[in-house]
């Protein structure tokens, strides 16, 4: 089900809590609401459908992929300033980026998996993560 975008920004800086098996709707819920917006939107967390929990959908080699419990586990060296924005908020903030990152997560059938991300992935997997701690940019 494709859900609205939460804008309330007292709601989004709350901390997120571990995903269950019992969120894989929640889960899906997020991949159609990212599927909606994926001519402008490179991913989400949870928290933006109103789903206070740690579970992320990302555009990844023209797919769409769900992250449950994700953790960077290692990252680059090399990183960047870029400008973001979010759906959640207006306009564009400057934020620092790793170039490439090393997470591990839950897929959909909650089996863990380890994968490298690099590129606008990586940036968006990043920018999703923060939302977990509440922090927005």
């Amino acid at each position: 089900m494709i859900r609205e975008i939460v804008k309330d920004q007292e709601f989004l800086q709350q901390p997120s809590s571990p995903a269950t098996p019992d969120d894989r709707e929640a889960g899906q819920d997020l991949l159609d609401t990212l599927i909606a917006h994926k001519d402008h939107c490179a991913g989400l967390a949870a928290n933006m459908i109103g789903v206070p929990k740690t579970i992320l959908a990302v555009v990844f080699r023209n797919k769409f992929l769900l992250m449950y419990n994700p953790v960077i586990t290692g990252h680059s060296e090399a990183s960047f300033e870029a400008m973001e924005g979010c759906l959640s908020l207006p306009g564009e903030r400057p934020v620092k980026r790793y170039e490439q990152i090393e997470v591990e997560y839950l897929d959909a059938d909650f089996r863990k998996k380890r994968r490298v991300f690099t590129g606008l992935t990586a940036q968006a997997v990043q920018h999703e993560m923060d939302h977990f701690t509440g922090k927005l940019i």
